[in-house]
């Protein structure tokens, strides 16, 4: 690719930005559109709809940026809970490394690669015509001097990340959230499935409930609707009458499904069990319930808004079935994925797209075209396949059988940043084919040659994948574009006073996002520096806007208490590693064999670390302390009248939604009674 290419496709995602900014700061202040951009704000009630026009709201404004900026840690730990935290920790630790990087690689590196001549030398009078090759680690001499600056800079680059990691300070937090004073036993008796059909129902009948009561408390809303089937002049209907026709019928159909499970008389194979004490919940934890350690399991009881029900009380076999079959399709999808990328790189190619499609060769030689074609068009293709995979990963770790929507979402974000490390990076660095990829894993001592040969050739491609991937994306999170596509369509059909949902964070989209663009910067920020500039623009904007987002947008539903903290340190210690290892295998390359061998041991020290770092931090997201359990034990003691109320909470808090009583009808007393005894 030439550096016109390259500019062609900045150009392109710079203008897209600057619309999506622009946009956005004219229809968040459009009343209709509250809902789609400050739908915290609006539930909350601290964001009224304003009726009246005025000429500022067509004109765009940066106010919500000093907002964004000026929200404090303690402030977004309120708002968005441990996880909301972590999430920005991830994006200015990613902001400090690069940082730190681009100014050696921008001011150091860059320099060095463009000096060499192994290549080819850079044409200064014709410079959008040079490749991006001479700004990459392979135009230095073999054997020249110049590369122990590369080795150097792999040295002190792997610390400044190591040091960044080891003082990452989040324990002071995790401590406060030490909450768990219930636990889960599965494999008791018998099974009972969680119906989703009434739970699906229950939803309606608040949606319509809320209808009903906003209708009857504004005196202003329209009262009647006319009648579809008697035409556009036919009688008017009782609106509030129409809706709680409506209430009466899902009762119904709710009781009738309560019955079917309640006349099944079967025992749920699981129950929760509620300790007085933290300290006594987390020691029944910890110890083996039966001689068989297959019954009686136990772990801790997820927050009541955090329970997935419909794993509940399934048995251990079929929650171990279920992994192994969910595993088994993972890499089936990841195989298959392999053939958009093979697409992908061969548009990177026109003398292979000349082979494959020669009628298409009249117009490739134009060059605007093949500078779309070539800087554009592959990571707006794989952008597009790209976006089917983080939904597919959280419906199969849905039905993994875990029983938190937490646990189910770290899992997908896990498998989601496993699946773009492998499709994205090792299939694009070898070409798409799935047998160069595992020919190069089974020969483990040809693997960091391998590496250093196909790694530097794709710098290009990754370049426009970050600007392409990485600017677009975040700036249409800042714009909402589906939700706003679908608040168009659907406005005719709705009132401003229907009831909508406040939507949550998708970590298991954005965590591995953001850790891929973090493997790109520290694999090739020796190899070709180019990119950095573009990673920071990309961790710029999504700093900003992501705090945007928390404040205005996303509403926690649950919480992981900041587990998602070891995905992201585990994934910066790979990329440490593969850097690393296609650093041996450059060194080599070039005929320095010396700093070849020196290298290394840096693989073993980073891995040594990362060990350390297991031994000293992860127990932390594994377990509560006895020291801060104890502690959070003798504040509760301190507050009877509080933990009274509570424990009386506790009772109800973990009920089958299922299996609740609904009291929205106002005209049938009779179907107030719960069906099952709560005794």
């Amino acid at each position: 690719m030439i550096v016109s290419a390259l500019l062609t496709s900045v150009g392109i995602n710079t203008a897209l930005c600057v619309m999506f900014f622009a946009l956005y700061s004219i229809l968040r202040k459009q009343p209709s559109n509250y809902e789609v951009y400050v739908p915290r704000l609006l539930a909350e009630g601290t964001s009224k709809r304003r009726s009246r026009f005025n000429l500022e709201r067509l004109i765009p404004s940066t106010g919500w940026v000093a907002k964004a900026w000026r929200l404090s840690e303690e402030e977004l730990l309120s708002l968005s809970g441990l996880d909301g935290v972590v999430f920005m920790r991830m994006i200015t630790f990613s902001l400090k490394m690069f940082t730190f990087a681009g100014i050696i690689g921008i001011l150091v590196l860059l320099p060095v690669n463009c000096w060499g001549d192994q290549l080819k030398s850079i044409d200064v009078a014709d410079f959008v015509s040079n490749s991006l090759d001479v700004f990459t680690i392979s135009n230095v001499n073999s054997g020249s001097r110049w590369l122990w600056v590369h080795f150097s800079a792999v040295y002190i680059v792997t610390g400044f990340i190591c040091i960044q990691l080891f003082y990452f300070n989040l324990w002071k937090y995790f401590c406060l959230t030490a909450s768990a004073i219930s636990i889960v036993i599965h494999e008791l008796t018998v099974e009972i499935f969680t119906h989703i059909s009434i739970v699906l129902i229950f939803n309606d009948a608040k949606k319509l409930y809320k209808t009903v009561t906003q209708l009857r408390s504004d005196p202003t809303q329209q009262k009647h609707r006319r009648s579809f089937s008697s035409g556009l002049f036919g009688r008017k209907n009782s609106v509030i009458e129409h809706y709680e026709k409506k209430l009466e019928n899902i009762e119904e159909n709710v009781r009738l499904k309560q019955s079917e499970a309640s006349l099944a008389g079967e025992e749920a194979r699981a129950a929760f069990v509620f300790f007085k004490s933290r300290f006594g919940a987390a020691t029944a934890v910890h110890l083996q319930q039966s001689v068989n350690p297959t019954h009686w399991i136990t772990e801790l009881a997820p927050e009541p808004s955090d329970v997935y029900w419909p794993f509940f009380s399934e048995s251990f076999m079929r929650r171990w079935i279920s992994k192994l079959v969910v595993v088994f399709v993972c890499i089936l999808f990841t195989i298959l994925f392999l053939i958009p990328v093979v697409i992908v790189q061969g548009l990177t190619n026109l003398s292979q797209l000349e082979v494959l499609f020669p009628f298409l060769t009249s117009i490739l030689t134009i060059k605007f075209v093949s500078q779309i074609v070539t800087g554009y068009l592959p990571s707006l293709i794989l952008q597009l396949f790209l976006k089917l995979v983080p939904p597919a990963m959280e419906f199969l770790s849905s039905i993994q059988g875990y029983i938190s929507h937490s646990d189910i979402e770290m899992s997908a974000s896990r498998k989601v940043l496993w699946f773009t490390i492998w499709n994205v990076f090792f299939a694009t660095v070898f070409s798409g084919s799935i047998l160069s990829v595992l020919r190069a894993l089974l020969d483990p001592k040809n693997i960091p040659g391998k590496l250093a040969v196909a790694v530097p050739a794709q710098a290009s491609f990754f370049i426009t994948y970050v600007v392409t991937q990485g600017w677009t994306s975040v700036s249409s999170e800042l714009f909402r574009v589906i939700p706003f596509i679908f608040s168009l369509i659907t406005r005719p059909f709705t009132s401003t006073d229907d009831d909508f949902e406040v939507p949550s964070a998708p970590y298991h989209k954005d965590i591995p996002r953001v850790l891929f663009f973090g493997l790109l910067g520290i694999t090739y920020f020796f190899l070709a520096p180019l990119i950095l500039p573009f990673l920071l623009a990309y961790f710029c904007l999504a700093y900003i806007i992501f705090r945007n987002q928390f404040i205005n947008v996303y509403a926690p539903k649950y919480d992981t208490a900041g587990k998602f903290w070891p995905i992201v340190h585990n994934s910066m210690i790979f990329s440490l590693v593969l850097m690393h290892i296609i650093a041996v295998g450059i060194f080599a390359l070039k005929k320095l064999s010396l700093a070849s061998s020196l290298t290394i041991p840096l693989p073993l020290l980073t891995l040594i670390f990362n060990e350390y770092c297991r031994k000293r931090f992860l127990p932390i997201f594994v377990a509560y302390s006895a020291e801060s359990l104890i502690k959070k034990d003798r504040e509760d003691q301190q507050n009877d009248a509080t933990m009274t109320q509570f424990y009386e909470n506790l009772i109800s808090a973990y009920e089958d939604p299922a299996l609740l009583p609904i009291h929205y009808s106002p005209d049938n007393d009779s179907l107030h009674t719960p069906l099952i005894s709560q005794a």
